[in-house]
Protein backbone atom coordinates (compact mmCIF):
# COMPACT_ATOMS: atom_id res chain seq x y z
CA UNK A 1 0.00 0.00 0.00
CA UNK A 2 2.79 2.42 0.77
CA UNK A 3 4.92 3.71 -2.87
CA UNK A 4 8.29 4.24 -1.12
CA UNK A 5 9.18 2.29 1.67
CA UNK A 6 11.90 4.44 4.12
CA UNK A 7 15.15 2.05 5.09
CA UNK A 8 15.30 1.32 8.83
CA UNK A 9 18.22 0.29 10.97
CA UNK A 10 18.40 -3.50 12.76
CA UNK A 11 17.78 -1.70 15.89
CA UNK A 12 14.24 0.11 14.17
CA UNK A 13 13.11 -3.38 13.58
CA UNK A 14 14.30 -4.41 17.24
CA UNK A 15 12.12 -1.58 19.13
CA UNK A 16 9.12 -2.94 17.39
CA UNK A 17 7.91 -6.17 19.75
CA UNK A 18 6.82 -8.41 17.62
CA UNK A 19 5.13 -11.25 19.29
CA UNK A 20 3.26 -15.02 18.75
CA UNK A 21 -0.06 -15.10 20.48
CA UNK A 22 -3.78 -16.67 20.40
CA UNK A 23 -6.83 -15.61 19.95
CA UNK A 24 -8.90 -16.61 23.10
CA UNK A 25 -12.29 -14.58 22.46
CA UNK A 26 -13.76 -12.69 19.53
CA UNK A 27 -17.13 -10.76 19.30
CA UNK A 28 -18.64 -8.24 16.63
CA UNK A 29 -17.91 -4.64 17.90
CA UNK A 30 -21.28 -3.22 17.54
CA UNK A 31 -19.92 0.30 17.92
CA UNK A 32 -17.59 0.26 14.94
CA UNK A 33 -18.09 2.82 11.64
CA UNK A 34 -16.40 -0.10 9.55
CA UNK A 35 -16.99 -3.61 10.51
CA UNK A 36 -14.49 -4.96 13.15
CA UNK A 37 -14.37 -7.38 15.98
CA UNK A 38 -13.20 -7.27 19.43
CA UNK A 39 -10.36 -9.77 20.23
CA UNK A 40 -8.52 -10.64 23.24
CA UNK A 41 -5.14 -12.35 22.42
CA UNK A 42 -3.13 -14.59 24.90
CA UNK A 43 0.19 -13.27 24.29
CA UNK A 44 2.09 -15.11 27.13
CA UNK A 45 3.24 -15.25 30.39
CA UNK A 46 5.06 -11.90 30.33
CA UNK A 47 2.14 -9.34 28.53
CA UNK A 48 -0.76 -11.92 29.28
CA UNK A 49 -3.99 -11.18 27.59
CA UNK A 50 -4.53 -7.71 25.65
CA UNK A 51 -7.33 -6.61 23.61
CA UNK A 52 -7.44 -5.35 19.81
CA UNK A 53 -9.80 -4.03 17.58
CA UNK A 54 -9.45 -5.92 14.10
CA UNK A 55 -11.23 -4.81 11.04
CA UNK A 56 -11.16 -8.99 9.28
CA UNK A 57 -14.35 -9.42 9.02
CA UNK A 58 -14.41 -10.24 5.48
CA UNK A 59 -12.12 -13.72 5.90
CA UNK A 60 -13.00 -14.43 9.29
CA UNK A 61 -15.81 -15.21 11.68
CA UNK A 62 -15.71 -14.73 15.78
CA UNK A 63 -15.93 -18.56 15.99
CA UNK A 64 -13.03 -19.23 12.94
CA UNK A 65 -10.69 -16.71 15.16
CA UNK A 66 -10.98 -18.47 18.53
CA UNK A 67 -7.73 -20.34 19.25
CA UNK A 68 -5.53 -18.99 15.86
CA UNK A 69 -2.12 -18.32 16.48
CA UNK A 70 -1.50 -14.90 15.23
CA UNK A 71 1.12 -12.18 15.00
CA UNK A 72 0.96 -9.00 17.07
CA UNK A 73 2.56 -5.80 18.26
CA UNK A 74 2.78 -5.12 21.71
CA UNK A 75 4.06 -1.98 22.07
CA UNK A 76 2.12 0.67 20.36
CA UNK A 77 0.79 2.78 22.64
CA UNK A 78 -2.84 1.90 23.43
CA UNK A 79 -6.21 3.54 21.90
CA UNK A 80 -9.74 3.86 22.09
CA UNK A 81 -10.78 2.57 18.95
CA UNK A 82 -15.28 2.46 19.13
CA UNK A 83 -15.48 2.37 22.62
CA UNK A 84 -12.74 -0.61 23.34
CA UNK A 85 -9.71 -0.56 24.17
CA UNK A 86 -7.08 -1.28 21.38
CA UNK A 87 -3.68 -2.43 23.44
CA UNK A 88 -1.61 -4.50 20.53
CA UNK A 89 -1.84 -4.83 16.82
CA UNK A 90 -2.96 -8.35 14.92
CA UNK A 91 -0.68 -8.28 12.18
CA UNK A 92 -1.91 -9.07 8.66
CA UNK A 93 -1.30 -9.08 4.63
CA UNK A 94 -3.50 -7.28 2.79
CA UNK A 95 -5.16 -8.63 -0.09
CA UNK A 96 -6.11 -7.66 -3.70
CA UNK A 97 -9.00 -6.03 -2.43
CA UNK A 98 -7.88 -4.37 0.31
CA UNK A 99 -9.11 -6.69 3.21
CA UNK A 100 -6.58 -8.21 5.66
CA UNK A 101 -5.62 -11.96 5.88
CA UNK A 102 -3.92 -12.71 9.27
CA UNK A 103 -0.20 -13.49 9.72
CA UNK A 104 0.55 -16.28 11.52
CA UNK A 105 3.36 -19.39 11.56
CA UNK A 106 3.60 -22.26 9.76
CA UNK A 107 4.29 -24.64 12.95
CA UNK A 108 3.22 -24.32 16.79
CA UNK A 109 5.17 -21.92 18.75
CA UNK A 110 4.42 -20.80 22.52
CA UNK A 111 2.32 -17.43 23.31
CA UNK A 112 4.87 -14.50 23.76
CA UNK A 113 7.33 -15.80 21.18
CA UNK A 114 9.42 -13.39 19.46
CA UNK A 115 9.65 -12.42 15.70
CA UNK A 116 13.56 -12.31 15.16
Amino acid sequence: MMSEMKTITWDDFMAVNLVAGTITRAEVNEKANRPAYKLWVDCGDKLGVKQSSAQITVHYTCDELVGKKVLCVTNFEPKRIAGFKSEILVCGFYDENGDVILASADKDIHNGARLA
